[in-house]
């Protein structure tokens, strides 16, 4: 069983103090609220997973237990006397138990060991749920690429259809979503001491975490202090050999487990995190992106011949390309920078970069898609100055 999803994050206005980002590659545990049947379903189709533990960031609740995350049907595909039934879901909004609502992008994984190795053999293929296969849990099928027909992946699934039956996925079963970007989340309450569900995110604990698993032979990258998919994999084969239930989150079991010091919190930052400025990059240049599709404009920076542009449409690409630049030389500098004031300063810079793209906007004809993904980096930014609004 396995899935795929794509969609566009959005991050709500939060205070930069509260704000707190739940990390890509983070797996979150839910359970079904309804049956899922390839027989029955169809694309587009929505149904429920409630979260099952309170997920913590740095010993602060970010996701309470009962908060919901959204599922959707991307493929079904009945079966027949000859072929197994096939379906394909993701997860696309996270919705907590106040009311708030965030998009979000996540993917079916496992925490098999087996099932997750085969997952993570091939980063670019789709992951589908196949009739017969046993259940959730037992074995998970993956083919064909992201961008391939429904025809190829059931040819690229070959004798894995051989048995006719359906998929059948019942109420309460439990899944494993794993976040396939950043997640900027409002923290909730005060500091607790932490528990099996805290997830270690700050840059020296991740880093004694990667001396220990190095120690250990789990770990051979560079030891950097960042949570990527080298360090995540890592901390999923040592949690499987411990018996610790294996997310591949540097959640408190493995912490404690790996002898990583669980003390303070670290204290609140003035600026963005590097995490936080990340998803303001990555926003960025995929809205860069998306615009030039919107002008047919090649990835060579070709302009269409047969096309009239206006100065208000070039304005518009060459202030965004811009503001994408400052974004990535922002990120840099919070993630090796230690003058405080001079980050501040720089987060000041960011925002007048954005204030070129606002007025570009307002002298372009420009998509809602557009105007959307602008209003949420706008969002990301508004606290780095006061009067950013």
């Amino acid at each position: 069983m396995r899935l795929l999803c794509c969609s566009m994050l959005a991050v709500p206005a939060l205070s930069a103090q509260t704000r707190v980002v739940l990390p890509e590659g983070s797996v979150i545990i839910v359970r079904t609220s309804n049956a899922l049947e390839s027989a029955t379903a169809r694309v587009g189709q929505n149904f429920e997973t409630v979260v099952v533990d309170t997920v913590r960031v740095d010993n602060y609740t970010v996701v309470p237990a009962g908060s919901r995350i959204r599922g959707v049907v991307t493929l079904a595909q009945a079966a027949t006397r000859q072929r197994s039934g096939v379906m394909e879901v993701g997860f696309d909004r996270l919705t907590l138990p106040d009311g708030s609502s965030y998009v979000m992008s996540g993917k079916l994984t496992s925490t098999d060991a087996a099932e997750r190795r085969q997952i993570e053999s091939d980063p670019n293929a789709r992951v589908v749920l196949v009739g017969g296969r046993g259940g959730v849990g037992a074995a998970i099928a993956g083919a064909g690429s992201e961008g391939s027909s429904s025809s190829s992946l059931l040819g690229a699934l070959g004798t894995m259809l051989s048995e006719g039956r359906d998929v059948r996925v019942p109420a309460g079963t439990n899944l494993a979503v794993q976040l396939e970007q950043g997640l900027a989340l409002n923290r909730r309450g005060t500091a607790r001491a932490a528990d099996a569900f805290t997830i270690y995110t700050s840059a020296d604990r991740v880093r004694a975490a990667q001396q220990a698993l190095a120690q250990q032979n789990y770990y051979r990258g560079t030891v950097n202090g960042q949570l990527d998919d080298a360090t995540q994999r890592a901390l999923f084969e040592y949690q499987v050999d411990k018996g610790i239930i294996a997310t591949g989150n540097l959640d408190g079991r493995t912490a404690q487990a790996l002898g990583v010091s669980a003390g303070a919190a670290a204290g609140d930052a003035a600026t963005l995190s590097p995490d936080e400025a990340a998803l303001v990059r990555r926003g960025a240049q995929a809205l860069i992106a998306r615009h030039r599709q919107d002008l047919a404009i090649s990835t060579a920076n070709r302009l269409d011949a047969r096309r009239a542009y206006t100065e208000a449409e070039l304005d518009l690409w060459f202030s965004l390309s811009a503001f994408a630049d400052n974004a990535s030389l922002y990120e840099q500098l919070v993630r090796v920078s230690g003058n405080v004031e001079g980050s501040v300063l720089a987060g000041k810079a960011l925002v007048s970069a954005a204030r070129r793209v606002d007025a570009a906007i307002q002298r372009s004809r420009t998509s809602t898609q557009t105007l959307n993904a602008w209003s949420s980096i706008r969002t990301q930014l508004s606290d780095l100055d006061p009067t950013y609004r």
